[in-house]
């Protein structure tokens, strides 16, 4: 599967962004999908993962009640949409499909571009 992620961009504290990863090359409503994020000088984390049916969700604790992770089977994409952005949010955001576990582990399979979100402060 292919994955095209874009959305990221500039924005002040406590703003808003919505990020979007659109995918081909297979059944999207086969895949389970996540989000990632690498900022600079670290090791790229789990941000959200979202099932097949977009039935559950997982989020990482830092960016819970902040962030909601959402997918439109018909179109093929998943979304990011990300409020109270924080400076610590800042990282490139990579999209991932695979298959998603009990626990919202997902085995991922394929990895999008990434895309550079940058809050400043």
């Amino acid at each position: 599967v292919q994955l095209q992620a874009c959305g990221g961009g500039l924005v002040q504290t406590g703003g808003s962004l919505r990020l979007s990863c659109a995918a081909s090359g297979e059944p999207f409503d086969r895949l389970g999908m996540g989000w990632f994020r690498q900022a600079p000088g670290e090791e790229r984390s789990f941000v959200a993962t979202i099932t097949w049916n977009g039935g559950n969700t997982w989020y990482a604790d830092a960016v819970k009640g902040r962030f909601i992770i959402s997918r439109d089977n018909a179109k093929s994409t998943m979304y990011l949409q990300m409020s109270n952005l924080k400076p610590e949010d800042t990282a490139v955001y990579y999209c991932a499909a695979g298959a998603t576990t009990s626990r919202g582990n997902l085995v991922t399979r394929s990895w999008g571009q990434g895309t550079l979100v940058t809050v400043s402060s």
